[in-house]
């Protein structure tokens, strides 16, 4: 699994940086999911490797512009690639009136099966191999964070110990590899629990959208491999942030602190700070959370 940064900027694009959009890639056949949809995401796509015809699924926070403006663009433009893979939006309510109205009034379409769900708070999916659940935020428009699970992965069956007792192999191996209870034909009843290795834990990720500090955030990101979370301002501006829906460098580490992250990438920085603002931002993140790094346009972070 990796995350790809394509927009690291808050509320306004910079000469250095784009407006937010996170790229999750699930596997080595490199599909992924998209994690909001800012102005220009198209474009920061041709400057990365990722193919917009992997893309299976995109979550969106809020419906504020710098997380959904880029999303006209990005639908019509794979209509027009000739890509016909079907693709999925999760996002609060309205989200499905803004892609019907700007496609309609714009007279573009799509060309390959597009469903709009918009969610709740909880479950959104879950399809055996990752759980995706939304929790709410505290912003200005509604506003989630996604919390994304890999299923557990089962241990490996045991089959020299099969073969040594005598269990013969057959298709019902299958059936043991994954954990259930096969009835053989001379009668023995053979559990498959009793033959597999321990499980392999699987990697938890939080991805918040804007918000200011909120009691579901230790939630969300409890004991997550990488927690995604925005750091708008500097410490001093804890005020203005907060007024505006937003966190700051220090709000945001304590998150990781308190929910025993193992790791925090900051992003969503405010247009004002230029890269050389960076070092202070980030010692300001790392005196509450060591391990913190800061995302910047075109990162890549493996987990």
């Amino acid at each position: 699994m990796q995350l790809t940064f394509l927009g690291t900027s808050a509320g306004t694009p910079s000469l250095q940086r784009n407006v937010s959009a996170i790229a999750l890639t699930l596997s080595r056949r490199g599909d992924y999911w998209l994690f909001d949809c800012g102005e220009a995401t198209q474009h920061q796509f041709m400057r990365s490797a990722l193919k917009p015809g992997k893309l299976d699924k995109i979550f969106i926070t809020h419906l504020h512009g710098d997380h959904i403006f880029g999303l006209p663009g990005l639908l019509t433009s794979r209509s027009m690639g000739g890509i016909s893979e079907p693709l999925t939006l999760y996002g609060p309510a309205g989200l499905k009136t803004f892609v019907e109205t700007t496609l309609s009034l714009s007279g573009s379409f799509v060309t390959y099966p597009l469903e709009v769900i918009e969610i709740e708070a909880g479950e959104v999916f879950d399809d055996g191999k990752f759980k995706v659940t939304a929790y709410p935020l505290n912003h200005v428009l509604p506003c989630f964070g996604y919390r994304i699970e890999e299923h557990d992965k089962p241990g490996f069956l045991d089959a020299q110990r099969l073969k040594a007792e005598n269990v013969p192999r057959g298709p019902w191996f299958q059936q043991l590899k994954r954990g259930e209870v096969v009835t053989l034909e001379d009668g023995r009843v053979i559990n498959g629990q009793d033959y597999l290795g321990p499980a392999t834990p699987g990697r938890k990720l939080a991805i918040f959208g804007d918000t200011a500090p909120v009691a579901t955030a230790l939630e969300l990101a409890a004991e997550v491999d990488v927690m995604v979370h925005e750091a708008t301002l500097e410490a001093a501006m804890e005020e203005k942030a907060n007024g505006r829906g937003h966190s700051t460098t220090v709000q945001a580490a304590t998150v990781a602190r308190d929910a025993r992250a193992k790791r925090f990438i900051a992003t969503h920085f405010s247009s004002r700070y230029r890269f050389e603002d960076m070092p202070r931002l980030l010692a300001e993140c790392q005196a509450i959370f060591p391990a913190t790094e800061l995302a910047r346009d075109f990162a890549v972070f493996n987990l």
